[in-house]
């Protein structure tokens, strides 16, 4: 009997040990949520007009909503997807509480590093070109979300109809290194070629290579397409340089590319995408939704723009609806 009471005590101790210990864990890993502290890691590929924007839009949503409760772990990779991985697993190592990925390979990157910490992502064209998903239908099923920068591809493809009724060939420039480059490439060259236009396309894996895919496009075609391309971004002055000279006209994705070298574009707003991620991370952090389950996020209010010195020099007659690029 005495023996009974003494295992009976011994296993009360126990039960309550553990139950301490389960507390005290539990306590260790809230203890961000209870006092309302948290820290996001953002994974930014290359620093570029575009994707600088979206960055403070993410910021600037989440400070307005969190105050100083909330701190930035911010590390830009230099165009360089190696270093987003690197910078993704030092997130992961230092558990934060949540991943911004902004852009493609620093999604990519951060989807390849963790299964448990939320990641939201920022001008990504395609989640499901991005991620590998058949059949993509708005979520992704995994701890991942975000905004895309998808603008109207078929209404930038009817740009040079519109603007340039005269330009019969038109080449589109990219770097085969990114999927949703590619992406968008399908979808204007199958819209081009519907309205008689001739598409060639003029990929490029290196930086290094730019200048001469851009030169021989130049000499072959009447007019350029360049799409939501980051290493296009990051190049624009370069890209110009040869365009300019050869008064070859440019239609570009978005406004960053088409402030560097473009004449127009119909653009989304990168602040806007990035404004929209940083309310979704406060759902998630402080509300708890799952990113699996919310939906991606579109800038629904593209904007047609036009550099006005470019097309001046050109001679192209814009539309009053167009909105000038402040130079």
């Amino acid at each position: 009997m005495k023996f009974k009471r003494i295992l009976a005590s011994v296993l009360s101790c126990a039960l309550i040990a553990t139950s301490l210990m389960a507390v005290t864990g539990c306590n260790d890993e809230n203890t961000k949520k209870e006092d309302g502290t948290y820290t996001v890691g953002i994974c930014q590929l290359v620093q570029h007009p575009a994707l600088d924007a979206a960055t403070e839009g993410f910021k600037k949503a989440l400070t307005e909503k969190l105050g100083d409760k909330v701190k930035f772990d911010e590390q830009n990779a230099s165009g360089d997807s190696a270093t987003c991985t690197t910078i993704v697993n030092q997130f992961k190592s230092s558990n934060v509480d949540l991943i911004m990925a902004n852009a493609t390979p620093a999604l990519q990157a951060a989807a390849s590093a963790t299964a448990d910490i939320p990641i939201l992502a920022t001008s990504i064209t395609e989640y499901g070109v991005a991620l590998g998903i058949d059949g993509f239908s708005g979520k992704t099923g995994i701890n991942v979300s975000g905004t895309s920068d998808l603008a109207p591809l078929d209404k930038q493809a009817a740009m040079f109809t519109e603007l340039l009724p005269e330009a019969k060939k038109v080449g589109i420039v990219y770097c085969s290194n990114e999927a949703n480059s590619k992406y968008q490439v399908n979808v204007v060259k199958a819209e081009l070629e519907k309205a008689g236009i001739t598409v060639t396309e003029y990929s490029f894996a290196d930086s290094n290579d730019i200048a001469q895919v851009v030169t021989k496009a130049c000499e072959e075609m009447d007019a350029l397409y360049i799409p939501t391309d980051n290493k296009c971004a990051d190049n624009a002055e370069l890209i110009n340089s040869i365009a300019e000279p050869a008064k070859k006209p440019i239609i570009a994705g978005e406004e960053g590319i088409c402030k560097g070298c473009g004449i127009a574009t119909l653009s989304i707003s990168y602040s806007t995408i990035g404004y929209n991620t940083g309310l979704m991370a406060y759902e998630i952090l402080v509300n708890g939704k799952n990113p699996g389950e919310m939906a991606i996020e579109y800038d629904n209010a593209p904007v047609y723009k036009y550099a006005p010195a470019r097309c001046e020099a050109l001679g192209i007659n814009v539309p009053e609806s167009y909105e000038a690029i402040a130079e």
